[in-house]
């Protein structure tokens, strides 16, 4: 009988890819892989596997998600190992839960094997810690950017007036409105911002800022790139300590 692995591949460094996911992914008959899932996970295949891509990128999408639900179910009728592999988690802003939803509904065994989320190791990675005893004591995790077509807004900027860590996920974008919004609200300009770029990786690069300023800042940073708003990111120049090596 045929499984299919919703997997999360990590943030990006090799070295966060947890064990079960790479059991699964040796003993994958086919592996449906994105765009933010490290390329070089799929050197663990084993021979003969088969892969597919259906990456999504800024305004262009190889497959639009319905058929990705499809192609994921079609694979689990000719297949008896499916590995759905996902950047990060695939239940943090991964639409793991319709792809999930499609496969019960059609009676499609699955698994989720959760990942570590750029929401926590990208910052950590930063040298900026999501919470901090004295600084901050929660944090939310935030979409860059909603779906055009919803109705109304989700997301209620005036709810967002603690001083808790903000982290937005897939921004970049974004970030011209989001400190808009931000400034809006009541925050100050002076309030702290990071931008990590390719975070985890040997790619990573970093710009620290404030909400005054981290727009032009961060203008020539490649996507993705992680958001993090709040008193934590003062801790950064203290706590660094990945090189990229």
């Amino acid at each position: 009988m045929s499984k299919v692995y919703l997997t999360g591949a990590g943030p990006g460094d090799l070295e966060l890819l947890t064990i079960k996911a790479l059991r699964v992914i040796r003993e994958a008959d086919v592996i449906i892989y994105d765009k933010l899932a490290n390329p070089e996970i799929l050197k663990e295949a084993k021979d003969g596997a088969e892969f597919i891509y259906v990456g999504k990128e800024d305004k262009h999408h190889i497959m639009p998600q319905d058929d990705i639900n499809e192609t994921i179910y079609q694979n689990a009728l000719k297949h008896s190992t499916v590995v759905r592999l996902k950047g990060g988690d695939p239940f943090v802003f991964g639409r793991g839960g319709e792809e999930a939803l499609y496969l019960k509904e059609r009676g499609v065994s699955f698994e989720i094997i959760p990942g570590i989320s750029s929401a926590i190791s990208v910052p950590a990675y930063a040298g900026i810690p999501v919470t901090h005893r004295g600084v901050a004591v929660s944090f939310r995790v935030i979409t860059g950017h909603e779906t055009p077509d919803k109705k109304s807004p989700q997301l209620i900027w005036d709810e967002i007036k603690s001083d808790e860590t903000l982290i937005f996920l897939m921004g970049k974008h974004n970030l011209e409105k989001i400190v808009g919004n931000l400034l809006k609200i009541g925050k100050p300009k002076e309030y702290p911002i990071a931008v990590i770029s390719k975070g985890t990786t040997k790619e990573q690069q970093l710009v620290v800022g404030n909400l005054e300023n981290i727009v032009q800042k961060a203008k020539e940073l490649p996507t993705p790139a992680t958001i993090v708003v709040g008193h934590v990111v003062t801790l950064q120049e203290q706590l660094a300590w990945f090189t990229g090596e």
